[in-house]
């Protein structure tokens, strides 16, 4: 829940902003362990849907944060003083709202906080698992290592996203252009062609009618079909952004035959991952897997790894309670997490499983578009001959009559 206050910093400043927690005495609590001394908080409103729908404009996005890891890594790698990185990052920076936060980070340093605590307060655009690196890396003193993990973990996910979207393009092109010629063929063409059947006196058959009545219906009220499509597109927007759309997505992807097999080894590969990277920076293990949550676009997940948290804090192995979960998790991910656990090489382990569900990501991926191309030239020349079928039926009626 989002929360905005008023507080003082120890040098009598006014700050306001917003902090997000669970109720409102954790909210106070952690603008407390900031140093701050809260005059006024109350509970932010929720977000209207063009609140939510302006996050697609105005956001951070995934390529913005690429490059902003990437640039503060080399910064620091050159052994420059974090505030001059900042100031460097802010003059590079284009992105307006990572620009200002880059600021507001900048800022916080300068009262006196850590640069964890300052991303902390930018929750919106820096998450669980990008502060919690920091804050490991600010007690082990290697902060230009963990930010270039940080960059090589950002690239990657970049790149694994970037390859599912594309596996979708093409079949998103063909399917728009074929929706859009059988529209102009239904309400373009068939109406002129209409008045010679019906002068002619020639059975339609039943396909020719249904194609025929349903261009004649777009033709005569296509001013409130493009509204109904219009008010389709806001409410499935503004559900799909809302808690109860998220979880529903989540529960389909794992669930739906085709997308399961490219979601989990794209879940499986962030899961391990930030695994290892959190493991690698001393982070517990209960803790990381309540970070790892936070990482992960899947409110199902988040929920799992929640729950996983809670059992290795009540004496369960990670891998027991991995195993737990099949449905969510592949055997191959408990068994290889069994052996990091006896092993002692936990943090190798996951590193491994990440570079085996990388590659099985990329084959189901290109697996994928091998298979849908195929598919779908088969699915429209079916539906383009039904729909040429429905004038060329009428028409061989037409000139036997004349015979």
């Amino acid at each position: 829940m989002k929360y905005k206050y008023q507080a003082k910093t120890k040098e009598g400043d006014t700050q306001i902003g917003y902090v997000e927690a669970a109720n409102r005495d954790a909210a106070v609590t952690v603008l407390s362990g900031h140093g701050l001394y809260v005059l006024k908080i109350e509970e932010s409103e929720k977000s209207s849907f063009l609140d939510r729908f302006s996050v697609y404009f105005s956001g951070v996005k995934r390529q913005d944060m690429v490059v902003f890891t990437r640039q503060f890594a080399t910064l620091l790698q050159a052994r420059l003083p974090l505030k001059n990185a900042l100031n460097t990052l802010y003059d590079q920076t284009a992105n307006p709202s990572l620009k200002n936060s880059i600021a507001m980070i900048s800022q916080d340093i300068d009262a006196g906080l850590a640069l964890s605590q300052a991303m902390e307060r930018q929750s919106d655009i820096f998450s669980g698992f990008f502060v919690s690196m920091i804050r490991s890396a600010e007690v082990t003193g290697n902060l230009d290592e963990v930010m270039e993990f940080l960059a090589d973990y950002n690239e990657r996910e970049a790149n694994l996203i970037s390859k599912a979207r594309s596996a979708m393009i093409y079949p998103a092109v063909i399917i728009v252009l074929f929706v859009v010629v059988a529209i102009v063929m239904m309400v373009v063409v068939f109406p002129q062609i209409r008045p010679i059947f019906e002068q002619s006196g020639v059975e339609l058959p039943l396909l020719s009618r249904i194609f025929l009545n349903s261009g004649q219906v777009i033709s005569d009220w296509w001013f409130a079909f493009l509204l109904g499509l219009a008010v389709i597109i806001v409410m499935v927007a503004d559900y799909v952004q809302s808690p109860e759309g998220k979880a529903f997505l989540s529960d389909l992807k794992i669930k739906a035959p085709i997308i399961k097999k490219v979601y989990i080894p794209i879940t499986m590969t962030r899961f391990a991952n930030a695994s290892a990277m959190l493991l690698q920076g001393g982070v517990p293990v209960a803790q990381a897997m309540e970070i790892v949550g936070e990482t992960i676009d899947s409110s199902l997940y988040r929920e799992i790894l929640h729950d996983i948290s809670n059992d290795v804090r009540q004496g369960v192995s990670l891998s027991q309670a991995i195993i737990q979960r099949p449905e969510y998790f592949p055997s191959l991910v408990h068994q290889m997490v069994a052996v990091g656990e006896t092993s002692g090489q936990l943090t190798q382990m996951f590193k491994k499983i990440s570079d085996f569900y990388t590659r099985e990501a990329d084959t189901m991926v290109s697996n994928l578009v091998e298979l849908i191309q195929p598919v779908l030239l088969v699915g429209v020349a079916i539906f383009v001959g039904l729909l040429f079928g429905s004038i060329l039926l009428p028409l061989y009626s037409l000139t036997s009559t004349f015979q």
